[in-house]
């Protein structure tokens, strides 16, 4: 498991490196135009790449979703209590505490853990992250009004087409899926190089606080999912994936959002590198419980 995860997350640590010893070499970056690459083209082609053709049948699906916007929920709730411990802004710590990476670090874990039995579970709870993200989440990372925000965001009509499909266990024709296949295959490069450029002007006092705020996340995550997932009455099976989902480390996704907004994304980007390090501690225990 060691090696599987460790094949996981090697990856993102290279990627974000690259952005940090690009910038400290002195070579200009882009981060305004890249981000606004990311979300108007490669997020939509990922979201629709990744869950057109998922295999879940429409009772679970609900039920798996509900469960998991329970967490969500629960964990914004949590965020008061959580910038009290840590004396931070709590519009700077909503978007890290609620969004996990369940999508390009969570799904091959599951995969992995729980193998193609469980992987349609670990798929539903990325899209109901994946709604939460690029609805809500794009509105409070806006100045603007919250329904133009939405409404000029393509993520949220990628989501929408996405779930008729799985609902209605319909495929995109072969072109269009290939076609959002490629444009797919540069959204998550681009994001964790433009995480290792904010990384690179990180402090040591930004690391601690990072740090702690993932040991303050993690087991409000898992015991809110764990609690929750029983209460819906999620199978075993559906528990455990949602409970691992949830203790993904703090999306990606996060930093561009927080860039945008000019919310601090020097603290968020270092959200994302601690809890991520921090993921080769604790997930493997985690994993050992639930298997």
């Amino acid at each position: 498991m060691l090696a599987e995860l460790f094949a996981v997350m090697a990856p993102v640590l290279a990627g974000a490196g690259l952005g940090f010893f690009w910038v400290r070499l002195g070579h200009p970056f882009p981060v305004d135009f890249v981000t606004r690459l990311v979300f108007n083209i490669g997020t939509p082609s990922l979201v629709l790449a990744s869950l057109a053709g998922a295999d879940i049948d429409a009772a679970t699906f609900g039920q798996t979703m509900l469960a998991a916007a329970l967490v969500i929920l629960t964990m914004g709730a949590c965020t008061f209590l959580t910038a009290r411990l840590l004396r931070r802004d709590w519009r700077v710590l909503l978007a890290p505490m609620m969004y996990p990476n369940t999508g390009n670090m969570g799904l091959p874990v599951v995969l992995y853990a729980f193998g193609s039995a469980g992987f349609a579970y670990g798929i539903t709870v990325m899209v109901t992250v994946s709604l939460f993200q690029f609805t809500l989440g794009a509105a409070l990372s806006s100045k603007d009004n919250p329904l133009k925000t939405l409404a000029r965001t393509p993520t949220v009509y990628a989501i929408v087409i996405a779930m008729a499909l799985l609902l209605t266990d319909t495929s995109l024709p072969a072109w269009l899926a290939n076609t959002v296949h490629l444009m797919s295959g540069f959204t998550v490069p681009l994001m964790l190089i433009t995480l290792g450029v904010s990384l690179a002007s990180i402090q040591v006092k930004s690391l601690r606080s990072g740090l702690g705020f993932s040991l303050v996340r993690i087991p409000l995550a898992a015991t809110a999912a764990w609690l929750i997932a029983g209460w819906v009455g999620l199978s075993p099976l559906a528990q455990s994936i949602l409970v691992v989902q949830m203790c993904m480390p703090v999306a990606v996704f996060n930093y561009l959002f927080a860039q945008r907004a000019q919310r601090e994304p020097a603290y968020v980007a270092s959200l994302v590198f601690c809890s991520t390090l921090l993921a080769l501690v604790y997930l493997p225990a985690l994993l050992a419980l639930l298997m």
